[in-house]
């Protein structure tokens, strides 16, 4: 039995970087666009969400995101992204977990703790519907 709502864990600089549209000038900017649209998803089932930021896109952090567990990594990214899931899987072992990301080590890092993997372009379809996407990788 599970304890709590789905788990949406992102890994910001992998969706940022997923579409070439000027990110790498300003990476605090792109990740606080990127935070605004999280907040602002409405999943059709509940879920918690957990983004990670890292690098110069940690300073988006100093704003307010309602509904967002925003995690700064202090060292790696991914390494930060597995911490949550073990947390999460740790807390409750039938928890539904969801992790953004196209990074192929990562993907299976969170697959060895039984967290299901998308690319970003899943996330871009939920967050930006319409927009073009050129994330073309398949979720696995």
């Amino acid at each position: 039995m599970t304890n709590g709502p789905a788990l949406i864990v992102v890994d910001a600089a992998n969706v940022v970087g997923s579409r070439p549209d000027g990110w790498w000038r300003d990476r605090a900017g792109a990740a606080r666009r990127l935070l605004t649209r999280i907040a602002a998803y409405a999943p059709h089932e509940p879920a918690a969400i957990t983004v990670i930021l890292e690098g110069a896109a940690k300073a988006a952090a100093d704003s307010a995101f309602p509904g967002l567990d925003i995690v700064t990594a202090s060292g790696s990214g991914d390494d930060a992204i597995v911490a949550a899931v073990a947390a999460a899987r740790a807390a409750d072992a039938h928890r539904s977990i969801t992790v953004v990301t196209a990074d192929r080590g990562l993907r299976e890092r969170v697959a060895e703790l039984g967290a299901r993997t998308v690319g970003p372009g899943w996330l871009r379809e939920r967050i930006d519907p319409g927009a073009p996407d050129t994330d073309t990788r398949p979720a696995s």
